[in-house]
This record gives C-alpha cells, sequence and structure tokens, in this order.
C-alpha cells in the first residue's frame, strides 16, 4: 500500500511538468504537420487550401534535398571522426602526469562553453578570411596565396568550426573513461612486454568502446541540427554547397516563405532525425550490454 501511495503521489507531482513539455513540444509539432498539408506562403498569404502530398514531393523531389542530405552525412561523419581521433589523443596527452595539468584541462574545455555564432564569427573573421584571417597572413609569410575557405571549401571549413567546439565534450568523456581503467591492467601489460601500441590497441581502445558510442549518439543527435554556424559563415552556400537539411528548411520556409513547403520540410527532417536516433539508441544498448 505503502508503495502503491509514493508512486501515486510520485506520479501526480510529476504531471504538471510532464503535461507542460507535452504542450510544449506537441502543439508546435502538431502546427508543423497541419502546415506541411496547406499551401500557404507569406508573400501571398491569402492563397491557402489543402495541398496534400504536393509540399513533401516537391520538397523530396528537389534536387537540393538530396544534395542537403549528403551534407548532413559529411558533416556528421566529418566531425565525428574528428572529435573521436582527437579527443581520444588528447584525453590520452591530459591522461599523463604532467604540471600544470587542471590549467591545460580548462583550456581544453573552454572552446564548449563558446557559443556557436560567436565561435562561427570568430573563425570566419579571426582565422579563415583571406585578407585579414591568421591562416592568410600565414600563408602570405610563406609566399603562398591565401585560401578563401568559405567559397573554396565551405562544407569543410564548417565541419572545422563544429569539430573545435564539440572537440571538448569528446575529450571530456573519453578523459573519464580513461581514467577508469585499473592501473593494474597497464602494469600487466607492460610486464608481458606490450609496447604503447599494443597497449591502446588491446586494453586501452576496447576499454573506450562505450564512451565512444556514447559521444557518437549525443553528437550525432546535435549535429543533425546544426544551423547556426552555416548562418554567420556561408549562408548555405555557394548555391547549396553547404546547406544541411536544417538549413535548407529555414531557406525555403524564411527566406522563400513557403511555410507549407518549408513544413513538409521539417516534417521529414523529424522523420530522420527520429529514424537515427533509434537507430543508434539500440546500437547503444547492444554495446552496454556487451
Amino acid at each position: 500500500m505503502a508503495t502503491r501511495q509514493t508512486r501515486a503521489l510520485a506520479r501526480t507531482m510529476m504531471a504538471p511538468a510532464v503535461i507542460v513539455l507535452l504542450i510544449w513540444m506537441a502543439v508546435p509539432l502538431a502546427m508543423t504537420l497541419w502546415f506541411s498539408f496547406q499551401n500557404y506562403s507569406l508573400i501571398n498569404p491569402m492563397m491557402t487550401g489543402f495541398a496534400g502530398w504536393a509540399n513533401y514531393t516537391y520538397v523530396i523531389g528537389d534536387p537540393s534535398f538530396t544534395q542537403a542530405l549528403v551534407n548532413t552525412l559529411l558533416l556528421v561523419g566529418g566531425v565525428l571522426v574528428i572529435t573521436i581521433v582527437g579527443g581520444t589523443f588528447i584525453a590520452l596527452l591530459l591522461d599523463q602526469p604532467v604540471w600544470g595539468q587542471g590549467i591545460l584541462r580548462i583550456l581544453v574545455i573552454s572552446p564548449f562553453f563558446v557559443m556557436p555564432p560567436v565561435a562561427a564569427l570568430i573563425w570566419k573573421n579571426g582565422f579563415m578570411h583571406p585578407g585579414y584571417g591568421m591562416l592568410g597572413h600565414l600563408a602570405r609569410w610563406l609566399g603562398l596565396p591565401p585560401v578563401d575557405w568559405f567559397a573554396q571549401y565551405p562544407l569543410f571549413s564548417i565541419i572545422i568550426i563544429v569539430a573545435w567546439q564539440w572537440l571538448p565534450f569528446a575529450t571530456l568523456i573519453l578523459l573519464t573513461a580513461l581514467q577508469s581503467l585499473s592501473e593494474e591492467q597497464r602494469e600487466a601489460a607492460e610486464m608481458d612486454g606490450a609496447n604503447a601500441a599494443n597497449r591502446f590497441r588491446y586494453i586501452i581502445l576496447p576499454h573506450l568502446a562505450r564512451a565512444i558510442t556514447i559521444v557518437i549518439l549525443i553528437q550525432t543527435i546535435f549535429l543533425l541540427g546544426i544551423f547556426a554556424e552555416i548562418r554567420v559563415t556561408t549562408g548555405g552556400g555557394p548555391g547549396y554547397a553547404s546547406t544541411n537539411i536544417a538549413y535548407l528548411v529555414f531557406r525555403t520556409g524564411i527566406l522563400s516563405n513557403d511555410i507549407g513547403a518549408g513544413s513538409a520540410g521539417g516534417v521529414v527532417a523529424v522523420i530522420i532525425a527520429n529514424i537515427v536516433a533509434i537507430f543508434l539508441m539500440r546500437a547503444v544498448g547492444r554495446n552496454l550490454d556487451a
């Protein structure tokens, strides 16, 4: 009886927050779903009516959708590779007993606290600008022509910016996992004559497998919705060279004033994100149960 009363009290106390969250999520999603089946344009609000599947056919059949989907996969994959490889390397360095270890850790995690638009502007104007960026000055000092990164390599530039922001997160997770590795295992491997490469391959890397899986899950969910970095640097261009799914929805719905097609693109993006999330959750579950 006490357990039943406790559970009932817990549900009652949680109910207001759950209801608010459901309304907070369900109302915008329901409105987006409604507008995705409507003919609605901000240029001509009087032109309304049921559009059926026309908006979805237009969005999915548009060549820019395919390019945006490919760009999204390249962006997510590129950032994951850089953050996991770089995070593992930095975590191994920070795990060593060095002077000023606390200061080094603060410096490593500091990019994670910079707002995405600010970080993008710093990279755009402070590093990658061909005229007065640090990379441009370095290229001229070496006698090379400066590179216009956002014109010549727009998607790669955004991958670098986003990876710089997410590298501290991966480093912290991997460093925490690395420090949970028992010292006895390392000492036993050294006594058996295993060199550094073999210790990393057969002891450290298997131990980091679960942490790497969690990093992939969390980062992928957030990386599918990258927007601010694209908005303040390339604007999705040149053309659609750096446009991902999230920015394509904004481009269609807001910049082109087509609310119906933009809402359809948003629904498609939600479906894609949920498919990816379900796949990753199952992969994480199998990895954690192993």
